[in-house]
């Protein structure tokens, strides 16, 4: 009898990207077919008539990135608002905390970038000239995102994976590694003292591994049982490319970009072509191992990063602990919708995957998955109840078609010297940790 779903499984490996939203990204891969996937499954993306308010109260609506938009893979331009109190402000139009219970109109995005373009320029930060608020309504199209379209397309695209908290960077990391962000809800948190999943699996006698891109990885630094751990835990990208040559990856293998402002992570307003070459390496390394049939290859982008989605992040989401949260957040509501792209061959091309209950995809489906695969206990209340993704590994008979033979990353446009120039935040973030270190 074959093995099929999370059992066939020996190697999951994560990429987590940077601040982007589902639909800028993959609002429009199936636009060409009314928003439904070859397959049949039914796709949330954008049928080109959402809008938001400009700051003038006129409607400006979504439109098209194409790879002949001017800086097209610079988009949107500047770096939007992050953070809970200006999340709040694109969904619900205000910095405070919404009534329990209030559904989100999605139409702040616009005013919110304003001010973001002008808190960009009196930081001076980088901002492409002719820059102005409606570019954060600009949604990626599949002709300009070729690889992780392909992907999205070959493979299971998420059309309702969420960021795990309302709020920016190292909290929904924390919650993608952890579970938990310890109440935190911005990046001034850089440690943390939880378990987190990779310690958790190295006391249970399964093999892990960080990968940095070319630097010792942030996520390393950031909890007790990661920072002690044996140095054979942690290597580069061109260690990971040689242990999936060698068949050699680790059960569970979890990926960074490089954060630097003229790297691959694809935060705004860095260079997306750089991501979609990291992207299609990563792919290459694992479609093209020894272990291919056996891994699961996640794709995901830890948080929306202020860009436009228009889909309302549902509440009732299960608090991780008994925390306090930051500006009285009790956990209770989700993040906006991430791009999550789940490769295998067992799963069928054209898969849009959905859990199947009342409990959505967020981060924490990792650690829900790599639990369920190995038989772990949760490590927090959060994943003790968040789906995993086994059901997207429906084959019996791994395919052995190849949906990315062919597919090019677009060329890299030159990045500018004040771009270049500019400090990574995470960057900075990673420099701090290991100085302490």
């Amino acid at each position: 009898m074959a093995v099929t779903g999370l059992n066939s499984v020996q190697h999951i490996v994560v990429l987590m990207l940077e601040n982007r939203s589902f639909d800028h990204m993959l609002g429009y891969l199936y636009a060409d077919s009314a928003n439904v996937s070859p397959v049949g499954d039914p796709f949330e993306g954008l049928t080109g008539t959402e809008s938001c308010p400009g700051s003038d109260g006129s409607p400006v609506e979504v439109y098209q990135l194409t790879p002949s938009t001017p800086d097209v893979y610079f988009m949107p331009g500047a770096d939007p608002g992050e953070g809970y109190q200006a999340t709040n402000e694109q969904l619900h139009g205000s910095a405070g905390a919404p009534k329990v219970g209030t559904i989100p109109s999605m139409t702040g995005f616009v005013t919110n970038y304003a001010g973001a373009i002008k808190d960009n320029r009196a930081k001076g930060w980088h901002v492409v000239p002719g820059t102005t608020e409606h570019m954060i309504m600009g949604c990626f199209t599949p002709q300009t995102l070729p690889v992780l379209s392909a992907m999205a397309k070959g493979f299971a695209v998420c059309d309702a994976w969420f960021a795990s908290a309302p709020t920016m960077t190292m909290p929904n990391r924390a919650f993608a590694c952890a579970g938990t962000s310890q109440g935190n809800l911005d990046d001034k948190a850089k440690r943390f003292t939880v378990p987190s999943i990779f310690g958790h699996l190295g006391n249970h006698g399964i093999p892990w591994k960080i990968y940095g891109e070319t630097k010792q990885p942030l996520t390393k630094l950031d909890f007790d049982d990661t920072r002690h751990a044996p140095a054979s835990n942690i290597g580069l990208f061109t260690d990971f490319q040689a242990d999936a040559a060698a068949g050699k990856l680790p059960a569970y293998a979890f990926l960074e970009p490089s954060w630097s402002s003229t790297g691959n992570s694809e935060h705004p307003n860095y260079n997306v072509a750089l991501g979609e070459q990291f992207l299609l390496e990563v792919y290459r390394a694992v479609r093209d191992g020894p272990a291919w049939d056996s891994t699961l290859l996640i794709i995901t982008y830890d948080e929306h990063g202020g860009c436009y989605d228009h889909v309302a992040p549902p509440w009732d989401a299960t608090p991780p602990d008994d925390t306090p949260g930051e500006f009285g957040f009790d956990f209770t509501r989700f993040g906006l919708r991430v791009p999550t792209v789940l490769i295998s061959p067992l799963t069928p091309a054209g898969t849009v995957f959905r859990a199947s209950g009342s409990v959505p995809l967020d981060h924490t489906s990792i650690l829900a998955t790599i639990e369920h695969r190995w038989n772990l206990p949760a490590l927090t209340r959060r994943d003790a109840v968040a789906p995993d993704v086994g059901g997207a590994l429906s084959l019996a008979v791994p395919r052995t078609d190849d949906p990315l033979a062919g597919v090019q990353a677009p060329t890299p446009p030159p990045t500018t010297r004040a771009l270049a120039e500019q400090p990574s935040h995470l960057e900075q973030l990673r420099d701090e940790l290991l100085a302490q270190a």
